[in-house]
């Protein structure tokens, strides 16, 4: 079965989905994207034409739309204050949707999502793509593997300067809501522990060309003792990390640290006598799975392949949503100055 898509909010986050569907032959194979809808109907024709999309439906009105193209998935890639519209509109038209992260604007909104989900007996995943990097699952595997023993910390550096522009200059909490959120769900996927608490102390430091929230500095406590730190700048001028953050873990045998980038440092104790005992170099494989690697490609595989089996997706709401409590909890820590517990 071929599937019938259209893609909700033609910005430019858009390219990065409709470049993973075209240049995957088995997305390209498995879907056909039928129509595109934005506020802006000129923006959806420009990316038609970038796209090839020739014979796409072309409007705003989204329930329009999908009855027009008898569509069976709705990629939302949509800014966040209109999700909930979004999202909502297409479950109840009778469509599986894939969205763009933050999931909600609150805590109520993605409960309210994930509900109207199962109601509509449709799957409402998130393309939390950083998540299904060579990097991040070479971490999970690494943990998995018990080679540094038992998991005691993730700690992430994340210091970059991008002069944006447009909406997120303009957002509030921008680093912990569109950005940091991805480093949060990566930690949380490495670890495979549950986010209990968190303490953070947000800024907008002199320089900054944000409104608002443009630094971060948080602790969060998951299940089983294991503590994850995060300290991030979107307005760090100089010297930057990755876009992934640099990365250390901490086990009960040893470490990890890896770069963001294509260096992994894997090490445990050795056996010196003194103060200091050494250390004795262990090996980071490769992903279990190379398929999984690919970004917005294998996120929507992963999507597509739950509509086909019934499969819950790897990101699907009803989990990423512990992700966005992690995020919410470190903007109320943030403006409470308390450190406060994580219920999702």
């Amino acid at each position: 079965m071929k599937f019938n898509a259209v893609l909700c909010g033609c910005g430019a986050m858009s390219k990065g989905w409709l470049r993973a569907i075209k240049e995957n032959q088995t997305l390209a194979e498995a879907m056909e994207v039928k129509g595109l809808v934005d506020v802006n109907p000129a923006a959806a024709e420009k990316l038609a034409a970038e796209f090839g999309l020739g014979d796409a439906v072309i409007g705003s009105d989204l329930a329009d739309v999908i009855a027009k193209t008898k569509a069976d998935i709705v990629f939302d890639v949509v800014i966040p204050a209109a999700r909930f519209d979004v999202v909502s509109t297409a479950l109840k038209a009778g469509c599986h949707v894939l969205s763009e992260k933050p999931m909600a604007t609150s805590l109520g909104e993605g409960a309210a999502l994930i509900d109207l989900a199962a109601e509509t007996g449709r799957i409402h995943a998130i393309i939390q793509n950083r998540r299904f990097i060579s990097g991040v699952r070479r971490m999970r595997r690494f943990v998995e593997s018990g080679a540094i023993g038992e998991l005691t910390g993730i700690h992430c550096d994340f210091f970059i300067a991008p002069h944006f522009g447009g909406f997120r200059e303009e957002m509030d909490n921008v680093l912990l809501l569109d950005m940091a959120i991805h480093t949060f769900d990566a930690a949380r996927f490495v670890a495979d522990k549950k986010p209990l608490a968190v303490y953070c102390v947000e800024k907008n430091p002199k320089g900054s060309w944000y409104r608002h929230g443009a630094t971060a500095n948080a602790t969060f406590e998951f299940s089983d003792d294991v503590v994850f730190t995060y300290r991030g700048s979107w307005c760090a001028e100089g010297e930057r990390t990755s876009w992934e953050s640099q990365w250390r873990l901490v086990g009960s045998k040893g470490m990890l640290t890896w770069d963001g980038g294509d260096t992994f440092s894997a090490a445990v104790a050795g056996q010196e006598p003194g103060l200091l005992h050494g250390f004795s170099p262990v090996e980071v494989l490769s992903p279990a799975d190379e398929q999984e690697t690919h970004g917005h490609a294998s996120v929507i595989a992963s999507f597509v392949e739950a509509i086909r089996t019934g499969k819950r997706p790897e990101t699907a709401s009803s989990d990423n949503i512990r992700s966005l409590a992690m995020v919410f909890g470190a903007i109320e820590s943030a403006k409470t100055g308390k450190r406060i517990e994580i219920s999702a």
